[in-house]
């Protein structure tokens, strides 16, 4: 099911903590604090201390979603943790993400941007 809401739209994950009790008007707040435009469509990552439970807030064209999904037993999500950085997430990072993997995976080939051919 998330996987087809990544598919077509931004992804943007909040790295470092974020409080769970906070809900729609609070992560608002924290996008709109970035400058990030919260009626664009895109969807907005958070995650807490306990790497267990995501909270994903988007514009539904009347309104704001949001979505929790949380992991049960021992699994845990691979968040960025070394600052409060913001990601701009490609749509098979965000899958990663969902899926339990790390957003930068070791043997994945690195995109290049603005390549000088020989």
């Amino acid at each position: 099911m998330l996987e087809e809401l990544v598919k077509s739209r931004e992804v943007y994950l909040f790295g470092g903590y974020t409080d769970m009790r906070k809900g729609i008007q609070g992560l608002t707040e924290i996008v709109f604090a970035q400058g990030l435009d919260l009626y664009s469509g895109s969807l907005f990552l958070f995650c807490g201390h306990s790497c267990k439970k995501m909270k994903i807030i988007v514009w539904d064209e009347n309104g704001f979603a949001m979505i929790v999904k949380r992991v049960d037993y021992n699994g845990r999500f691979h968040w960025p943790r070394g600052n409060q950085e913001i990601y701009h997430l490609t749509t098979q990072q965000a899958n990663w993400l969902l899926e339990g993997l790390e957003i930068q995976q070791k043997n994945a080939i690195t995109p290049i941007k603005n390549a000088v051919l020989f």
